[in-house]
């Protein structure tokens, strides 16, 4: 019975600090519809800005508490939400993930460059101060963080349901432009949302900070179960967020005291908050058709068919030139890993930049492929295939539970699923056996093996170009036409009475497919693998590096596979601007993260001013750039063909 009590008030606990850290996400998500993927990476920064100011600089305590709380979280909040997410709820769902996500990766590279790795510790309050419960001891930390938790829950539903701000907040997502003739300021409402919302993130930091120390990934990771926590509240119910949380906080709490400490359900006690996330996801009710928003995102112009193959085979001839050229196999192996991430990056092409959909767990479906291609020993093109179409099936069963729902829950379906495999499985001794690695055979083609690791990295670009060659096609085929008018306009699609949800379930099956394909040849590439080549926070900058390079082209998945690839080389040349360069990526994504055709536009736009100056005849022989208007290359979109004529607001108006 001691015990029992013992792990409820730690769970008590806990819970308290997801519930501060969930009442936070909640309100920015009820007041701007942008749900805040980096909401635990502002945790993480503010509770290291916490530590310097009562450790390192050795402020007073309280007055590290306001300045932090009170000074810094509001002011990054508020212009967070000013400079960067404004007018992000009114857009496509992804392009808020993208962004939030881009805000996540920067976070943690400029903790990483501001706060070097070392060891940190912040004291819990009131250290030496507690309560004995029979045989129980309950530290004052513990009984502060549960106080705070309940006075935070009772503070935001009464400001949010008794009084004017709170009613405009609330006026502020339902019709900005209502409450604006009413002498209303939407934009203003919302930079306040945000400013609480990021300080009750620094609260919950800095209280679980305490526990489990200053990690920048435990941190930053912790915030899934405020995710799991807000939607059992469905992101805008706060009595039920706080309930949600509590009960998380307990449950975990259970499984670590009473679950098995060894065996496959060992895992089971780092996935308790991932699990409750995929089930409140199952559960949630049938999403609604977002009308009134028919807003279309001009893609790149395709190429034509002529410039695909030339293009694809000018970048065969140049892999296979380099492989002549005697480069190195450390080399050739980076050559082989940048194809790969390509690849996978192609299949971000399909389901986000034609389809419209997030993942956050698209490495861990190449992870499926690469230990199905191990498992079945059989390196030929049967296995191959094999081993992408159990990727393919993992997929469809990862969409196939949240059938109802779109967007933002799907997205989340995805990160539960990466956890869960990370943790449970890839982590198992049944998959990558006991020393944690797993050996794969090279490739064979009608019964010639490809031992040298120069033809293996050949052979792997030429899967890449003609699975790009293919994506083209499917693009410009009526599927391709289906996937950009579901991706622009869900309402429309349902008015003409398309079924979006099975179409929605082949495309994730499609999609994983492509990057259990890419895995599985990653699988052959290396000769051995582990789990740690698929770890799930490495598909948030795969996701990142898609988007800064261009997700709605081929040309840019090539690009960002290559920049992935390079991006652990320069770290490791430079491993004193490590987190810099990581900064960079995330705080870049968030830059371009509204325009998803990315860098590889600029270079289209370049090439064709370049064709532009040269002769006709000499620009003739050239091969067509993606999208040189031509009558060969042009590829235009119905929203090219309507004129955007701003309105009184000076806001283009949504094309219906």
């Amino acid at each position: 019975m001691s015990s029992l009590i013992s792990f409820t008030i730690l769970g008590l606990f806990t819970g308290a600090a997801y519930a501060i850290a969930a009442s936070g996400l909640v309100l920015t998500y009820t007041t701007t519809r942008v749900f805040n993927l980096a909401h635990g990476a502002f945790g993480m920064v503010l509770a290291f800005v916490f530590w310097d100011f009562s450790q390192r600089q050795g402020l007073n305590l309280f007055l590290s508490l306001f300045l932090v709380l009170g000074v810094i979280a509001p002011a990054i909040g508020w212009g967070i939400q000013r400079f960067v997410t404004r007018g992000l709820g009114e857009g496509p769902v992804s392009v808020a993930l993208v962004v939030t996500v881009g805000l996540f990766v920067g976070l943690i590279g400029l903790a990483q460059q501001v706060w070097p790795p070392e060891p940190r510790t912040v004291p819990p309050f009131m250290a030496s101060s507690g309560v004995q419960l029979g045989e129980t001891y309950v530290t004052a930390h513990q009984i502060i963080t549960i106080v705070i938790s309940i006075g935070v829950a009772l503070a935001l539903y009464v400001l949010l349901n008794r009084t004017r701000i709170g009613t405009a907040m609330r006026a502020s997502v339902d019709n900005p432009e209502l409450l604006r003739l009413f002498g209303g300021k939407p934009d203003t409402v919302a930079a306040l949302s945000w400013a609480i919302g990021t300080s009750l993130a620094a609260l919950g930091g800095i209280l679980l900070s305490s526990v489990i120390g200053l990690s920048y990934y435990d941190l930053t990771l912790l915030v899934i179960n405020a995710y799991a926590a807000a939607m059992l509240g469905r992101l805008k119910s706060l009595p039920l967020t706080f309930v949600g949380a509590m009960g998380l906080g307990i449950l975990q709490s259970f499984a670590v005291a009473y679950l098995p400490s060894d065996g496959f359900l060992a895992g089971t006690r780092a996935v308790v908050p991932a699990l409750f996330l995929f089930v409140v996801i199952v559960a949630m009710p049938q999403a609604q058709l977002r009308i009134g928003q028919v807003k279309g995102i001009v893609s790149a112009p395709l190429p034509s068919l002529t410039a695909s193959f030339g293009w694809g085979g000018g970048l065969v001839v140049l892999v296979a030139l380099l492989v002549g050229g005697g480069m190195s196999t450390a080399n050739l192996l980076l050559v082989g890993t940048a194809a790969t991430y390509a690849m996978v990056m192609l299949s971000l092409v399909l389901l986000t930049g034609y389809g419209g959909h997030v993942s956050l767990a698209q490495l861990t479906f190449a992870g499926v492929g690469a230990l199905a291609y191990a498992k079945l020993e059989q390196p030929n093109l049967a296995g191959l295939f094999l081993a992408a179409a159990i990727a393919a099936g993992v997929g469809a069963l990862v969409a196939l539970p949240v059938l109802r729902l779109t967007g933002l829950y799907l997205a989340l379906s995805t990160l539960a699923f990466g956890v869960l495999m990370d943790k449970m499985i890839f982590q198992a001794e049944f998959a990558f056996g006991f020393n944690g690695t797993l050996e794969a055979g090279r490739l064979s083609i009608l019964g010639t093996a490809i031992e040298s690791t120069g033809g293996y990295v050949v052979v792997m670009t030429l899967f890449l170009v003609l699975m790009g060659i293919a994506l083209l096609l499917l693009r410009r085929g009526p599927l391709g036409r289906v996937l950009i008018a579901m991706r622009d306009s869900p309402a429309a699609c349902g008015t003409l009475g398309l079924d979006m949800r099975w179409f929605r379930v082949g495309l994730f099956g499609l999609s994983a497919g492509m990057a259990g394909l890419a895995g599985a040849l990653f699988a052959g590439l290396r000769g051995t693998i582990g789990a740690a080549d698929f770890q799930f926070f490495n598909s948030l900058p795969l996701l990142l590096l898609a988007v800064v390079f261009g997700v709605t082209s081929v040309t840019g998945a090539t690009l960002g596979g290559i920049g992935l690839m390079l991006l652990p080389v320069m770290q490791s040349n430079n491993p004193g601007i490590a987190g810099l360069i990581f900064a960079i990526l995330g705080f870049g994504a968030v830059a371009l993260g509204r325009d998803p055709n990315g860098l590889a536009n600029l270079l289209f736009r370049l090439g064709r001013r370049l064709q532009g100056q040269l002769g006709p005849q000499l620009r003739d022989r050239l091969p067509a750039l993606p999208g040189r208007r031509d009558a060969e290359a042009e590829d235009v979109e119905l929203v090219d063909l309507l004129p955007e004529t701003p309105d009184s607001t000076g806001k283009v108006p949504a094309h219906a």
